[in-house]
């Protein structure tokens, strides 16, 4: 693994923040992470962001295929000799942005693991699609700055649990990997790196339109989170009745009183159900 540094300064390039680049740098530590995520011979690997391939080139050691999905279009060049060079044959860059890219796709009739060091303007973003396409995911490894990582695995009752926390947990069992500091990166963040394992749950008997239901319910819940449950609700993009919203709540048992950050995935799911069936 080259240094990310001496790569960019050949080629007069330069990190984008506004892209949110910050490259593994320390090729023990992408050893480790790959080690970490026990990938077989006959795993079949999305990775998001590879970047100048830290992550790829081991992941493409022990992984059968590698498709890399890579928004930069400066960086695949560099990408692809750095790969030439490790003499890997697995691997397929692609040039989108993931937000575009269909995973379903990708998997066919055999799960992906998800693998990427996610920018952290588009990490939140990038969740939500793993979510509506979980169905085709079979685990996800994914690394996040250490703040947005502690909102993703937020229980109840606090500050950090978010629509985001919410969301990932009624798919996800989400559980944290490692932490990683700022010296393994390129250039230096700011904040340590958390690495979060997603082990997907199959969707049951629940629709999408139900999925969908929830997830409307969850955003309007949190939209005026300082407000009651039937006052952050009524109204606003969804455009919630309130009398609906307060016999909706009644149904599923809930104090119409209550605030968002209180409630837990079940009570979510029950509320979610609940304005399905009163619709």
């Amino acid at each position: 693994m080259t240094h990310p540094g001496l790569l960019l300064k050949e080629k007069n390039l330069y990190a984008g923040k506004e892209k949110g680049q910050n490259f593994l740098a320390n090729p023990g530590i992408a050893k480790m992470i790959v080690e970490k995520i026990g990938l077989s011979n006959d795993s079949r690997v999305l990775e998001i962001g590879p970047g100048l391939g830290a992550l790829t080139i081991p992941i493409a050691r022990a992984a059968l295929h590698v498709t890399a999905v890579e928004t930069d279009a400066r960086l695949i060049p560099i990408l692809q000799q750095e790969l030439d060079n490790e003499n890997l044959k697995n691997v397929t860059i692609i040039h989108k942005n993931i937000l575009k890219f269909n995973m379903s796709e990708l998997a066919g009739d055999k799960k992906i693991v998800v693998i990427g060091n996610l920018p952290y303007n588009i990490s939140s973003q990038i969740l939500f699609k793993l979510v509506e396409e979980r169905r085709c995911i079979k685990t996800a490894f994914l690394m996040f700055q250490k703040e947005l990582a502690k909102r993703i695995i937020a229980k109840p009752g606090g500050r950090d649990y978010s629509r985001l926390s919410a969301v990932v947990q009624y798919a996800a069992e989400v559980s944290h990997v490692t932490q990683i500091g700022p010296s393994s990166f390129f250039p230096k963040p700011d904040v340590d790196s958390t690495i979060l394992k997603f082990n997907f749950f199959e969707p049951g008997n629940v629709t999408l339109e139900q999925e969908k239901v929830l997830f409307n319910v969850i955003k309007a819940a949190f939209s005026k989170r300082r407000k009651s449950l039937k006052n952050a609700m009524a109204g606003g993009e969804f455009e919630f009745e309130k009398d609906f919203i307060i016999q909706a709540l009644e149904l599923a048992g809930i104090d119409a009183k209550r605030r968002a950050e209180t409630l837990t995935v079940e009570e979510f799911k029950s509320l979610g159900m609940a304005v399905w069936e009163t619709s």
